[in-house]
């Protein structure tokens, strides 16, 4: 039984009834390197090489979930994790040698006084993400003070003011996906990307989902970038 954590908010009644999530195992070799070998090339590269002599294999499990707060909360930004997931969070895993949540703060032109994060995080974390500087508040499930005033974490994000509910921000990176037609010969699916940032190009690395009732052909696949197909590789 999950316990303890960030495993205890994963409860399937809240995660199924999301709009979006999705569970991936990763699993590579990784080269133990000794002293010996410590001046030589990566890792990854020393898996390939003849001079490693032990090969550990990395298992990473990760899990997505995305949340519209937005509609259910009937037109609100406000949020918590109580509300997300129905439980919070009593304490970190005796396992982990780290366990952190990072909440993205950064407001919408500059307008920091209307952003409320409760309780006061353990530190801040500035970053550049996409070509945009993105501030996130960090709380530390490690550190003895986060659970000194509770025994319970629930991370809560409140706007100060109303805010516009027609005005939401659109992602520099977005997508919409559809199907159309059916069976066989004309059952297709629809991707399209879309890059919003003025001059940036980002690299894009596309994982679809098949429905169960459609069988993909790949010498039918095609991708046009501003009205010309570009080869995939």
């Amino acid at each position: 039984s999950l316990q303890a954590g960030l495993a205890v908010l994963l409860k399937a009644e809240r995660l199924f009834h999301s709009s979006y999530h999705s569970q991936a195992v990763h699993i590579r070799p990784v080269c133990r390197v000794t002293h010996q070998f410590a001046q030589l090339a990566t890792c990854l590269s020393l898996v390939q090489d003849a001079s490693c002599l032990a090969v550990s294999w990395e298992l990473r499990q990760t899990l997505t979930v995305v949340f519209d707060t937005f509609s259910s909360g009937q037109g609100k930004k406000d949020w918590s994790l109580f509300k997300m997931f129905s439980r919070t969070l009593t304490d970190a895993c005796p396992l982990a040698s780290q366990s952190k949540v990072y909440v993205d703060i950064s407001p919408k032109n500059k307008e920091k006084e209307l952003l409320e994060v409760t309780p006061p995080p353990t530190s801040v974390h500035e970053a550049i993400v996409q070509g945009d500087k993105r501030t996130y508040a960090v709380y530390d499930l490690l550190s003895p003070s986060l659970f000194n005033t509770s025994r319970s974490l629930n991370v809560q994000l409140k706007w100060k003011r109303p805010q516009d509910s027609s005005e939401l921000p659109t992602p520099i990176l977005h997508a919409q996906r559809y199907v159309s037609g059916y069976g066989l010969q004309t059952g297709e699916i629809s991707t399209l990307i879309y890059n919003t940032h003025p001059y940036r190009a980002f690299p894009v690395m596309l994982l679809e989902t098949v429905p169960w009732y459609l069988r993909l052909y790949v010498h039918t696949l095609t991708i046009i970038t501003k009205g010309k197909e570009n080869k995939p590789s």
